[in-house]
């Protein structure tokens, strides 16, 4: 019988993010052997992590599930990962039971919409960033997303090309750790 491998040289559980020079929104993401640019918060990265302060959090985050839209139908990871729907939202309110949680519209309180018109969740993994244990106004909806135009940067995600998201997704499966430093 013969053993599937996966590819030379990455053994690692770490996907570290790092700052790239010039630029604060602006990262590299190493896994093993594989680093590709990235767009992060439009205000860098920070220890301190407020709702609405468009960094990103200097911490090590476990993948928790992801999403995805149709397109692309398929995915090779390890990562679960649910089909969005149209009424699928994220709430950011932090004075609501909800924060930082996947609600259902109709839904009055502050949320995002995780199926947009942009497609930035057409592939979407949710980092555990305040969400296993929670406390208002650290921030919500920090994900590993997919890039806007030219890196523009980020709410607070880390936002990668599709491209690269697709090199990275084979090796990533539940409790692989995303380290921003």
């Amino acid at each position: 019988m013969e053993k599937t491998r996966r590819s030379p040289g990455i053994q690692s559980k770490i996907v570290l993010v790092r700052p790239a020079p010039g630029k604060k929104s602006r990262a590299i993401v190493q896994f093993g052997p594989i680093r590709v640019p990235a767009a992060i918060g439009r205000s860098g990265r920070t220890v301190l992590k407020r709702e609405g302060d468009g960094a990103t959090p200097i911490a090590s985050m476990k993948l928790i599930a992801g999403f995805r839209r149709e397109r692309p139908v398929r995915l090779d990871t390890k990562l679960a990962m649910r089909r969005i729907r149209g009424d699928m939202l994220w709430c950011d309110q932090p004075d609501n039971a909800n924060y930082n949680r996947l609600v259902k519209a109709p839904f009055r309180p502050s949320h995002e919409e995780m199926k947009r018109a942009d497609g930035l969740y057409d592939v979407c993994l949710v980092m555990d960033w305040n969400v296993t244990s929670r406390a208002r106004h650290r921030g919500s909806a920090i994900f590993m997303h997919l890039i806007r135009p030219g890196y523009e940067p980020t709410a607070g995600c880390v936002a990668l090309h599709p491209r690269d998201m697709r090199r990275l997704l084979p090796h990533l499966k539940k409790g692989t750790v995303v380290r921003v430093v």
